[in-house]
């Protein structure tokens, strides 16, 4: 199957362009959303979460204790990296479950807010940037999150740069609000169509 990652920094419009890829019948898995599932129905990890931060890190009817998780990890990079190495390898397998059930498509794509920090570019024969100046997403951050400017900055600030995630990627969607984005999904899908052949 042939698969293609989708990225790109908060507010750059990677899900919108996910969307589009939808309409044109290719499915997309979307990783921040079954990362939140695989904590709570991926047992592996569950154990390992609670080996790692505490039997309190669920309530006793299974769902995640949110605040306890966020009191642990928000301010300590180690314990963030702890996170992230037991939340990722579960994301993967849930990524590998629902590629089995996709049935007779072209190709697939997976949007990872982190495809290129968490390493899983590595996974899919091609990855796909979408980019838009910083200022630009910081408005549409602003709009969408009801947040500060400061917290909207120091959440991109976790990502990679545009600038290295442009130099990692094999393509790109410009989504700066001056050139359309429909033109350029059509181009690429053409182009993933006659490489999954």
């Amino acid at each position: 199957m042939f698969k293609v990652g989708i990225t790109g920094n908060i507010g750059s419009g990677k899900t919108t362009v996910s969307k589009v890829f939808e309409l044109l019948g290719i499915p997309v898995f979307y990783a921040d959303e079954h990362s939140k599932l695989v904590m709570v129905q991926d047992q592996e990890l569950i154990d390992g979460v609670k080996a790692a931060f505490g039997s309190e890190s669920y309530f006793d009817d299974g769902t995640l204790n949110r605040k306890h998780i966020a009191e642990i990890v928000f301010n300590d990079a180690d314990e963030l990296a702890k996170l992230n190495a037991l939340v990722h390898p579960a994301t993967f397998r849930a990524f590998d479950h629902w590629l089995t059930q996709q049935g007779n498509v072209p190709y697939v794509m997976k949007e990872a807010a982190i495809l290129f920090e968490s390493g899983s570019y590595k996974l899919c024969d091609r990855s796909l940037l979408v980019s838009a100046p910083l200022e630009l997403r910081i408005q549409r951050i602003l709009k969408r999150d009801n947040i500060t400017r400061e917290q909207a900055e120091a959440r991109d600030a976790k990502q990679f740069s545009e600038e290295k995630k442009k130099a990692m990627a094999d393509d790109l969607i410009i989504n700066d609000d001056t050139q359309l984005v429909i033109p350029q999904v059509l181009a690429l899908h053409q182009q993933y169509l006659k490489l999954s052949k």
